[in-house]
This record gives structure tokens, C-alpha cells and sequence, in this order.
């Protein structure tokens, strides 16, 4: 059972505006810090100087102060800050001429008058040059403009992708393993506007109107353009192929958080559980498109071996011809490689925005 209340060691220092009060006491519980008529009432239960126990004080104020005091609680000790109503310099703290026995100066925070108005005008020129620096820099009169387009962007791209998953899980409810067989014929037209339009990414990227690397943005965007027009759009035995319902799905599912999350990121709103799901959801789901793709290649290569087709055949004397099955079994390397580079960046990006924060200490 708790003793009596006792009263704690406080420390405090001064500004023109400001006064800091240091309460020693470690592992403080239920603290109590009201202002009532200029008197700071404090009660907490915390580790000080007599143990465990019930600690309290109260100090009235030598000229007003503002009744809201604010508290920050650390593991070591209790600080606390009041405003002062008019900003001057105190010849003391408390009211009473005799300076109370448990209260002593802040020497770790102690400034002399003239020392804390040298401050005080130090932070006044560095708040002007401040001014300056930004009143030079030029304001983009297109700031809006960006922002509407990334906005309209992200908004179509959204909606296309969102039509293309709830198409393809209807069908697939419906009409179970036969939505695989025709699922290019009913989407691709779609699919093919949704990744037209996605060459902005990286027309954005490249003139700087979004912060997102270009190496990461051409690697997906023209990996998975190669794939839809040079391998299902030019060969007709592909479109039917059970694969090409895995790719737009894994492709779309991506897409259903990513462009929402941007979107909401232009007008500064950043709603955690859909950051989480952009930062998280591509872990399983690139790896699993980017196999959906390689199969995809590998099961296009005897049918290009077959028709010749995109093979080139150079002219005489060299009589040598570049075979397109071979240009395939290259870009699979090529595409194994772009896969670990897009992954390297996600995995960054996933440590910054959902790593541990680092907590500053004061």
C-alpha cells in the first residue's frame, strides 16, 4: 500500500515565452498536471528520491501563465511545459520570494537574459531567412494541373483493373475451369487499354512528375506490354491457353491497391490498412505473375519454332538468320533478372514505408 504523498526534486529554466519544469520521477503513472488560478497542481505516482510512491507539489506562477500546460513523459523523468501570457523575463519562477526546497534550477537548460534573447533573435533571422529562401523558390503554376492528371491517372487505371478482377471472378464463379479457355477474348481488350495507358508511367517518371525510379517502371511496363501484344495478341493458339487467366488475374489483383494508394497519396491521405496491402500483397503475387509469364513464353516458343513468325533472315553473304524462339529464350534470363531488380525496389520501398520508425530522442 502506498505511503504518503511525497513532494518530487523539480528543475526548471525560463524563456521569454516559455518556462520548463523537470520532474524527477521515473516510470510516472496517472499523472494529474492542472493550472487553476496561476497555481500548477501536479499528483502522479512514479519512482523518485523516497521510492514508489504518491509524489505532488504545487508552484504559483510569479506573473500569468496560459492554463494548459503541456507533458511529455519519458521512462527517466517527467517534463513539463507552460506558456507564459506575456513574453518578458523572470526575476523568479514562484510568487513567494523564498524559493520552495524541492525546487531548483535547470542548469542543463539555464540561460541568462541576455544569452536566451540572443537565442530568441537567432531563431527570429533563421525564421526570416527561411521566408526568403522559399519566397525565391518559384512556385509551379502548374501544381494543380500535375495533380488532377496523377489523380485522373490513377482514378481510370483503378477502374479499368477493377473491371477486368470482378469480370474474371464472376466468370470464374460461373462458369468454374471453362472461364480459363476464353478469358482473352472477354478481357483483353480491356487489358490491352489498361497497359497502353501505362506507358505514362513512365513518361512520368522520366520528366520527374512522380518521385517512382525509371529503371523499375520500364522493366514492368514493357515486360508485361511484351507479353500481351508480341506473344498473346500476335498468336492466336496463345489466347486460348489456361495461363493467359493467370496473368491478368495476378496482374490485376496488383493493380487494385497500388493505383487506389497513389491516388489517395496526391491528395495527401494515407489510410494504413491499404498502405499495408500496397506494400505487402506484391510478395506473393509478383513472383507468382512472373512465372505465369515465363510459362506463358515457354509455351509460345514451339509455335513460333513452327510459323517463323518475328524470325529475321539477313541478307547475303551472311545467309544467317535471327530465330525468334532464340530472342525468347533469351528474354526469359532477361525476364528472371528484371523480376529480382523490381523485387529489390519493392522490398526497399516496403522497409520505408512499413519498417520500425526510429524514435528521435530530445
Amino acid at each position: 500500500m502506498a505511503g504518503p504523498s511525497l513532494r518530487p526534486h523539480v528543475h526548471w529554466a525560463q524563456r521569454h515565452r516559455e518556462l520548463f519544469l523537470r520532474v524527477d520521477l521515473s516510470d510516472v503513472r496517472n499523472p494529474d498536471i492542472t493550472i487553476t488560478d496561476n497555481v500548477l497542481h501536479f499528483r502522479a505516482q512514479g519512482h523518485g528520491a523516497k521510492g514508489d510512491n504518491i509524489y505532488e507539489f504545487e508552484i504559483e506562477f510569479l506573473e500569468p501563465v496560459e492554463p494548459k500546460p503541456v507533458c511529455r513523459v519519458t521512462q527517466r523523468q517527467l517534463n513539463i511545459t507552460v506558456q507564459k501570457k506575456e513574453s518578458n523575463w523572470w526575476e523568479r519562477l514562484t510568487k513567494q520570494e523564498k524559493r520552495p526546497l524541492f525546487l531548483a534550477p535547470d542548469f542543463d537548460r539555464w540561460l541568462d537574459e541576455s544569452d536566451a534573447e540572443m537565442e530568441l533573435k537567432e531563431k527570429e533571422e533563421e525564421k526570416i531567412n527561411k521566408m526568403k529562401i522559399e519566397s525565391r523558390v518559384p512556385k509551379d503554376p502548374f501544381k494543380h494541373l500535375k495533380k488532377g492528371y496523377l489523380i485522373m491517372y490513377n482514378l481510370v487505371q483503378f477502374l479499368g483493373f477493377s473491371w477486368i478482377f470482378v469480370n474474371m471472378t464472376v466468370r470464374l464463379f460461373i462458369l468454374g475451369k471453362d472461364s480459363f479457355y476464353d478469358t482473352f477474348h472477354t478481357i483483353s481488350d480491356m487489358m490491352y487499354f489498361c497497359q497502353t495507358l501505362a506507358l505514362m508511367e513512365i513518361m512520368n517518371s522520366l520528366i520527374g512528375l512522380v518521385r517512382s525510379p525509371l529503371i523499375p517502371a520500364v522493366v514492368q511496363v514493357f515486360g508485361r506490354n511484351f507479353v500481351l501484344f508480341v506473344i498473346l495478341g500476335s498468336l492466336e493458339e496463345m489466347q486460348s491457353k489456361p495461363v493467359v487467366f493467370f496473368i491478368f488475374y495476378f496482374w490485376s489483383i496488383t493493380e487494385l491497391f497500388r493505383y487506389p494508394y497513389y491516388m489517395l497519396s496526391c491528395i495527401g491521405i494515407e489510410w494504413k490498412p491499404l498502405t499495408w496491402l500496397r506494400y505487402t500483397i506484391w510478395i506473393p503475387l509478383y513472383p507468382l505473375g512472373g512465372l505465369a509469364e515465363a510459362v506463358c513464353i515457354v509455351q509460345s516458343i514451339p509455335i513460333f519454332s513452327e510459323t517463323g513468325k518475328f524470325s529475321l533472315g539477313l541478307p547475303n553473304p551472311l545467309n544467317v538468320t535471327i530465330q525468334f524462339p532464340f530472342v525468347l529464350q533469351i528474354y526469359l534470363i532477361a525476364l528472371f533478372l528484371g523480376i529480382f531488380v523490381n523485387f529489390r525496389h519493392l522490398y526497399k520501398q516496403r522497409k520505408q514505408h512499413l519498417g520500425p520508425k526510429k524514435r528521435k530522442m530530445k
